[in-house]
């Protein structure tokens, strides 16, 4: 079982190999030929478990494990949709009640019924969810239960020496779909363009009451970015990393910054697509809907002025989940409800999707979208994964006091642009910034090698 503690070596002893990973943690990174992160911590963890090691379960669907075994991880392989599912789906989308067109020209009163057509011809027709099955099949996936909820997670472990491991975090409406295509650029950078050094230990966990991820219930409730972000730093340490990284976008972001809020001693630095930078005073202001503050620069002006749109015209599924999350019982019943509800994420996120069912292929495919759509609809997460909003108690764009390294990567049509003045104020540890010629608020589904090269880029200090 990859990236699970090694059997225990009669002579070490956990002194000595907690001094390795202090050394090999202070240095950032080991050089060659020295024990890589998460052998070192790997091995300690194996040391101070009463069974030495780890054991692997024979059996790979969720839920299960071997009897007598007392693994905290489990092997898990995505199921089969059956195929009277898919079927089914394929019925459901075919007899949608369509009403009229929008009244506009453009897409200001919401996703227009000329995408969505086109959008439903192709699901019902021309789309495959086995090739994305046989995609996750072929991913190593694991279950692991932190504060009574089963965590899914894939984690693929670097063949190069001195990888450092790094945990990504999806966001909404969103799935590990959203990251499957860079998992081969960060653990095999090699192949991709990058050096052996720019190698990462790859974790990609399924926010609860996302995907194969367990739902929250009302006997376990509470799933917010700061609860999950205690249970990232849980799973982490129980795959054996001593010191780790971490990045996220939309909800991953915000996940992410509480991660570097708690600041365990494990985290290195966090890396961030959608940077928590706006001071509070002008994010409120924005929020309200006051003209832009003066004195502020052309770059600082465009992200007020990008963010107050966001707030007045393009987060209306913000309000609607944080508020009353189990009215959307149509996203639940419907799938084209349920795609046309993630397709109006932001207007450039929108206007992406569109180009894509209107033939052009930049960034996303049809496949891409409907990956992300069926999944949600076949393990009936629209309404689980909804309500992060109406458990979230935090603001999304604001500042947060994060004091440990941090990487910012700006992407154009992301909801803002993050100006370097503010990165620079919120985040006294700004070890990257930098802006991307182009790629958006999706922006590791949407340009998975500029965002690796990012991504590598954004952590090489701490390698160092």
């Amino acid at each position: 079982m990859q990236g699970l503690p090694p059997r225990r070596q009669p002579s070490e002893s956990v002194a000595a190999i907690r001094e390795q990973a202090a050394v090999s943690r202070d240095r950032k990174a080991s050089a060659p030929g020295q024990q890589t992160l998460p052998d070192l911590s790997a091995r300690a963890h194996s040391l101070e478990s009463q069974d030495d090691t780890m054991t692997q379960p024979s059996v790979t669907q969720e839920g299960s494990t071997q009897a007598g075994s007392k693994t905290p991880v489990r092997p898990f392989q995505a199921p089969d949709a059956p195929e009277a599912e898919l079927t089914e789906l394929r019925r459901r989308i075919s007899a949608t009640r369509w009403p009229e067109r929008e009244t506009v020209a453009d897409a200001s009163q919401g996703v227009q019924l000329a995408t969505m057509q086109k959008l439903a011809r192709y699901w019902a027709t021309d789309y495959d969810w086995r090739k994305c099955e046989a995609k996750l099949k072929a991913l190593p996936q694991f279950i692991t239960e932190i504060d009574g909820l089963d965590i899914h997670f894939i984690h693929v472990p670097s063949k190069h020496q001195g990888a450092l491991p790094l945990i990504v975090t999806h966001g909404w409406p969103g799935s590990i779909i959203e990251q499957m295509k860079i998992i081969e650029p960060l653990t095999n950078p090699t192949a991709h363009g990058g050096k052996a050094s720019d190698a990462f230990h790859l974790v990609i966990p399924s926010i609860p009451g996302y995907g194969y991820s367990g739902k929250p219930s009302s006997i376990n409730d509470g799933w917010d970015p700061v609860k999950i972000a205690r249970a990232w730093v849980v799973l982490m340490k129980r795959l054996g990393y001593s010191a780790f990284v971490a990045q996220g976008g939309d909800w991953g972001a915000v996940i992410t910054e509480q991660m570097g809020l708690l600041a365990p001693p494990e985290l290195l630095g966090i890396h961030t697509n959608m940077p928590g930078v706006f001071p509070n005073d002008i994010n409120n202001a924005a929020f309200s809907g006051a003209p832009a503050p003066s004195g502020l620069s052309a770059d600082e002006k465009l992200a007020y002025e990008r963010v107050q749109f966001v707030y007045q015209k393009g987060i209306g599924y913000g309000y609607q989940l944080g508020l009353r999350p189990q009215t959307m019982y149509g996203i639940a019943d419907s799938p084209v409800g349920l795609a046309a509800y993630f397709l109006d994420h932001d207007a450039r996120s929108y206007a992406l999707i569109a180009r894509v069912f209107d033939g052009q292929s930049e960034g996303l495919t049809r496949d891409d979208i409907l990956d992300n759509v069926t999944i949600t609809w076949l393990t009936n997460t629209a309404l689980s994964g909804a309500r992060l909003y109406w458990e979230n108690k935090l603001g999304y764009f604001n500042a947060k006091g994060i004091s440990i390294p941090v990487a910012v990567s700006v992407f154009p049509d992301e909801l803002y642009p993050a100006p370097r003045s503010w990165a620079e104020r919120v985040f006294p540890k700004l070890i990257h910034y930098n802006k991307v010629e182009k790629g958006g608020h999706f922006a590791a589904w949407e340009q998975p090698k500029l965002f690796s090269e990012e991504v590598r880029e954004g952590f090489r200090s701490l390698r160092q």
